[in-house]
């Protein structure tokens, strides 16, 4: 499909396989909010980051205007953006997906060398590769990298080449960003509330208490040995690799407790501790999805 001869048909296809679309004009924007949205006075679409009231008709609120409904994309509204489109875009959030946008020789190679192999599409300067599951966006997560899910859209390039892996923990890990470990007695995170592990939140682990205990002041270990930078990636994939034991315990196993002790860990050596504990429930999530 040529989504620059026919944009509606190309559309029209992808919404009848369950990809929210919609249009794009020259520039790959798309279209501005009409009047009644004009600077968001309408509240904006119910499935924003700020939901409101709005049901405008027409194509507003870019990525959120993003449909399968063939009657709305069909409908007289959205006849005249279809008529100046230049290509089609679609949600991939959406549609249950996440593109790791590659915008460079670079950033490809870093894919290359670190992701999981996964649909690829060609983009003008790089790569967009596309796997299963969804998560937020954000920009810039790395030189060339931007990740586009929940709240953004990307451009429809064509169905590409190769199979559609599953979302890695590599792409998650990439949203848990911090800056240089500050100095001591530069931390600006509070010390969150204390919590132990104990038998008593882990009435239905399988494990032994000194396994649990071992396992975690190991992984307690390298989180405080990162006392210059990346210790809130090291949160990360301490928590998910702790998770990951007690997969086939059938619970409860006092994650929460492991969590907050992780967190503690993290915010000593100067993570801020809204990243640190973001890092460590992305670790926590992570080991159960891949476990289902």
């Amino acid at each position: 499909m040529n989504a620059a001869t026919n944009p509606l048909h190309v559309a029209l296809a992808l919404a009848a396989a369950g990809v929210p679309v919609l249009p794009l004009r020259a520039g790959k924007l798309p279209f501005g909010n009409c009047r009644s949205c004009k600077d968001s006075v309408c509240g904006d679409r119910p499935n924003m980051k700020a939901a409101g009231p709005c049901q405008c008709p027409a194509p507003c609120h870019g990525w959120a205007a993003a449909t399968t409904d063939p009657h709305v994309l069909t409908s007289p509204p959205w006849a005249p953006a279809w008529r100046e489109a230049a290509t089609v875009a679609y949600h991939p959030g959406g549609a249950g997906l996440t593109v790791v946008d590659l915008d460079n020789a670079a950033a490809v190679a870093w894919a290359r060398a670190t992701l999981p192999p996964t649909r690829t599409v060609r983009t003008t300067r790089g790569e967009h590769w596309i796997y299963r599951g969804a998560m937020r966006s954000s920009n810039a997560v790395r030189p060339g990298v931007d990740i586009k899910s929940l709240t953004q859209y990307a451009r429809w390039l064509g169905p590409g080449s190769g199979r559609m892996a599953v979302l890695p923990a590599a792409v998650r890990a990439l949203l848990v960003k911090e800056d240089t470990t500050p100095a001591p007695g530069e931390v600006d995170s509070s010390l969150p509330a204390r919590a132990t592990w104990s038998r008593e939140v882990a009435t239905g682990c399988r494990h032994t208490e000194r396994y649990v205990r071992t396992g975690l002041e190991r992984g307690l270990t390298l989180v405080r040995a990162r006392t210059e930078s990346g210790a809130g990636s090291q949160a990360f994939g301490v928590a998910r690799f702790l998770a990951a034991q007690h997969t086939a315990c059938p619970g409860p196993c006092g994650l929460a407790a492991i969590g907050e002790e992780i967190v503690t860990a993290a915010v000593l050596v100067g993570v801020p501790e809204p990243y640190a504990r973001r890092a460590v429930a992305n670790g926590l999530e992570t080991a159960v999805e891949r476990a289902a």
